[in-house]
């Protein structure tokens, strides 16, 4: 083969960004295989509910719905199979149902949000928290109604692998399972001291540059846990100051709260939708939009 054919002879550096699209391949495929059970659970639920031809037909009515409410696929997919299935003599899901306006958000970067917006929301909570901690590295995850556990929605100022490895976390071995576990705030003056970590954990947050961090739970008032918000920093740090964590409170009641009108307003708005779809096309191959 010629020289000038060969990946590291093109554009001076074309075999670190063939690695780095890889990479990203594989980032994406792996995010497919870990929603893909969810998905084809709600798929088959949708089939046997209103006699829908094949597998191909009950995506394109949870895509719709997604589309219509703007509720991410995946979970419109985990309320689907969690809450009661509907009564088949209703035309409505949840027929007596109260309404109510989403709660007030009261911290600066929640003013321009969009009603109803949820990675709107959940982005100016990721921002109001990195201003209180001081960095610009962070994300936001949300409790997996599914499958338990927490999930990144949101980030900024975190590698690829990073997001990538701690795209999903369990009920222990970070910082912010503890923090969901009891919830409460939880602050990690070294990184690489803190036994709070997986070995594997440990060595992803510091490939990401990150050597302290801090965790604070989005709550309820019945003091549910419903997501986190951790801020991450370049340098071992001593406690956060009492008007930080109280500021960090403050976002953590909000957010959360909002987040539970979201769960009981838009997503059962989009089931609602769902069903009237599914009602109306019972037993009819439906096509992707």
């Amino acid at each position: 083969m010629s020289e000038e054919f060969l990946p590291e002879a093109v554009g001076g550096g074309t075999e670190e960004t063939e690695v780095e699209r890889l990479r990203a391949e594989m980032r994406q495929l792996r995010a497919r295989l870990r929603a893909h059970p969810l998905i084809s659970q709600a798929q088959g639920m949708l089939r046997e509910r209103y006699g829908l031809p094949d597998a191909e037909s009950a995506f394109a009515l949870l895509q719709r719905a997604s589309q219509q409410y703007n509720v991410k696929l995946r979970t419109l997919a985990g309320a689907l199979v969690t809450v009661p299935r509907p009564d088949e003599r209703e035309s409505l899901w949840f027929p007596r149902r109260a309404r109510h306006v989403a709660p007030r958000l009261s911290f600066e970067a929640a003013d321009r949000v969009e009603p109803g917006n949820r990675g709107a929301v959940l982005g100016a909570v990721l921002s109001q928290t990195l201003a209180v901690v001081g960095t610009d590295m962070g994300n936001v995850q949300i409790a997996d109604r599914a499958t338990g556990g927490l999930r990144i929605e949101k980030h900024t100022g975190l590698t690829a692998d990073f997001v990538d490895h701690f795209e999903y976390v369990g009920e222990s071995g970070t910082s912010c399972a503890l923090a969901a576990r009891n919830v409460a705030q939880v602050t990690v003056k070294d990184v690489e001291a803190d036994p709070v970590f997986t070995e594997s954990a440990r060595a992803a947050i510091l490939r990401a540059g990150s050597r302290a961090c801090h965790s604070a739970p989005l709550t309820t008032v019945s003091g549910l846990c419903v997501g986190m918000v951790s801020a991450h920093l370049d340098q071992p740090v001593d406690e956060l100051r009492p008007a930080q964590t109280k500021a960090l409170d403050v976002v953590g009641a909000e957010a959360g709260e909002w987040l539970a009108w979201y769960d009981r307003t838009v997503v059962l708005d989009a089931l609602e939708y769902l069903h009237a779809l599914g009602r109306a096309r019972r037993g009819r191959r439906v096509r992707r939009s």
